[in-house]
């Protein structure tokens, strides 16, 4: 573990090699997991504010399950998310040529709205917990990432570098720095 002013940092952000394989995966951390993609509180917001903008790219499932519930819920554990499709696929996904992707998302690229996603999505499979004291910055292994992480392997490309721009976007460039530093630091993170 590492620590930047008050962020705990897993060994495994910079030990892991990682780079999203879409033509494998599928997208599908939009549509496995328990519960639907976490939301920071000054994220429900901008979800209320760019869902009209958003709506046009969403299947009909996910705007009657977003009319019916609402634009994000709090799941079982207390959080905020976005709600889920007969608990499985997020309500704002939309998929393309087999391909599942943030209906969000494509609104951004489309220059529709300013806000890309959720941040937790942005920053997936790295995961951040806030604790009273620290923030913890940890690696979440899942097995739909398997082909990102052989891509990532025959690249060379640390987790943390490919999710530079949602590290930047979460914490600021001087944390990015930072790890950038730390890794040059220690050899021993780089895999032969």
């Amino acid at each position: 573990m590492f620590q930047i002013d008050d962020k705990i940092i897993s060994r495994a952000v910079f030990e892991t090699y990682f780079e999203c394989d879409l033509s494998q995966c599928k997208g599908n951390c939009c549509v496995e997991g328990e519960s639907g993609a976490p939301l920071e509180e000054d994220e429900l917001p901008v979800l209320e504010a760019v869902y009209p903008l958003v709506e046009p790219y969403l299947t009909e499932q996910g705007k009657a399950v977003i009319k019916k519930h609402g634009k994000w819920i709090i799941d079982s554990d207390g959080d905020f998310v976005t709600p889920l499709i007969n608990g499985r696929e997020c309500a704002y996904y939309y998929r393309e040529n087999g391909i599942t992707y943030c209906a969000i998302e494509k609104a951004y690229f489309e220059k529709k709205i300013d806000f890309r996603k959720p941040v937790s999505c942005h920053l997936f499979p790295i995961r951040i917990k806030e604790y009273s004291d620290f923030t913890a910055v940890n690696y979440e292994e899942v097995k739909i990432c398997a082909s990102a992480c052989r891509l990532g392997e025959q690249k060379k490309m640390p987790v943390f570098r490919f999710l530079k721009e949602p590290l930047i976007r979460k914490f600021g460039e001087n944390f990015y720095v930072q790890l950038e530093t730390l890794y040059a630091e220690y050899p021993d993170f780089r895999k032969s």
